[in-house]
């Protein structure tokens, strides 16, 4: 029997204590009356979640485009939470720790999680470094790049740990693959309620995977332009067609290519920024963006966006072209260099506005 969101699980705990549907309301309260700014956040998203409505607005993050207001159905978040505890094993009793903005889907979902599955949930400020019992086990973990880099000493006590949000850089992969958790790759948005489909990366106690694997009741196809279609009719009711090109291995694995929208033309030859900027991750220690630039021969040319760099132009060039990885036409042709990178309130790098930033200056 599927679980309703109008219910919470006897086993559900919430720092340490456990709270009936009614008594939960009253922590929600006095966290919009009395808490930190982020737990503000918090008591005001589970009092909508609380209520006597069986939809809400979740705002999203913006990183590809103007952040907008989506209505979710809860029974579409009740399901979402039901097949990642399915696929990650999670039990009644199980602890999580919650360490997310609750301001967007993500973090709404780890509280999801908890009521739906009884987990015991131990909630702390999201910050870039979150600080948390570091003696404690827990058992599932949700983080973006930022915080699991900054936090790599100490999760030696958490058991799985998904990573999501904006990309995993090879420098941090090459550091996890030291540490004893398991790590997992997601791939979602807030119009799927989070993450439909996870990639394991390596760890001392897993070996990596390639593909992308999908969750229970979710299936994949491509569209003519390579993109891919998801079809998860119990976390939202008609086919969502995305911009991310892939490589369909099955209906249920792929590989992520980069976004259709990104893809430079160079003379003919197509070019996937996100697959250069892979390349590029060991030798520039800047956050950095391949993108293209008009170009009357080439139709466009590969350039090279680095934020507030620490090397010349120059020298930046000189490690590249060193680079065994990287073929003849992915070297950029032109290095632009900007104090900032435009972001989104969570962090996540608004690409395309960026992009303009330089190209229009």
């Amino acid at each position: 029997m599927t679980p309703e969101y109008n219910k919470v699980h006897n086993r559900f705990k919430f720092n340490g204590l456990h709270f009936s549907h009614e008594e939960l309301k009253e922590v929600a309260y006095s966290l919009i009356k009395e808490g930190e700014p982020y737990e503000k956040v918090t008591g005001n998203f589970l009092i909508d979640w609380l209520n006597n409505k069986d939809f809400l607005y979740v705002t999203t993050s913006g990183s590809t485009g103007v952040p907008k207001e989506i209505k979710l159905m809860k029974q579409a978040m009740v399901n979402s939470a039901i097949a990642t505890g399915n696929f990650f094993g999670l039990e009644p009793g199980d602890k999580a720790l919650h360490c997310l903005p609750s301001h967007f889907i993500a973090g709404k979902m780890m509280f999801v999680r908890a009521l739906v599955l009884g987990l015991e949930i131990d909630f702390v400020e999201p910050s870039a470094q979150p600080i948390f019992d570091y003696e404690k086990s827990y058992d599932f973990c949700a983080m973006v790049p930022l915080q699991l880099k900054h936090t790599l000493n100490y999760i030696y006590n958490i058991k799985t740990i998904i990573v999501g949000g904006s990309k995993v850089t090879k420098p941090l992969l090459e550091r996890i693959a030291h540490c004893e958790p398991k790590f997992f790759e997601t791939y979602g948005m807030t119009e799927t309620v989070t993450h439909v489909a996870v990639r394991r990366l390596q760890s001392k106690s897993a070996e990596k995977e390639q593909y992308f694997n999908a969750l229970q009741n979710v299936k994949f196809e491509q569209d003519d332009r390579n993109c891919l279609i998801i079809h998860a009719p119990k976390l939202v009711e008609e086919a969502l067609i995305t911009n991310d090109i892939v490589e369909l291995n099955s209906e249920t694995s792929f590989k992520l290519l980069g976004r259709y929208d990104n893809v430079i033309n160079s003379g003919g030859v197509k070019l996937f920024p996100e697959q250069i900027e892979d390349k590029l991750q060991p030798v520039i220690k800047q956050r950095f963006i391949i993108a293209g630039e008009d170009d009357v021969t080439l139709g466009e040319k590969l350039i090279l966006i680095v934020e507030n760099p620490t090397e010349s132009k120059d020298a930046i060039l000189k490690v590249i072209k060193e680079l065994k990885t990287v073929e003849k036409f992915e070297i950029p042709k032109t290095i632009y260099t900007v104090d900032k990178f435009s972001e989104t309130v969570n962090g996540k790098i608004q690409r395309k506005k960026t992009i303009k930033a330089i190209l229009g200056a």
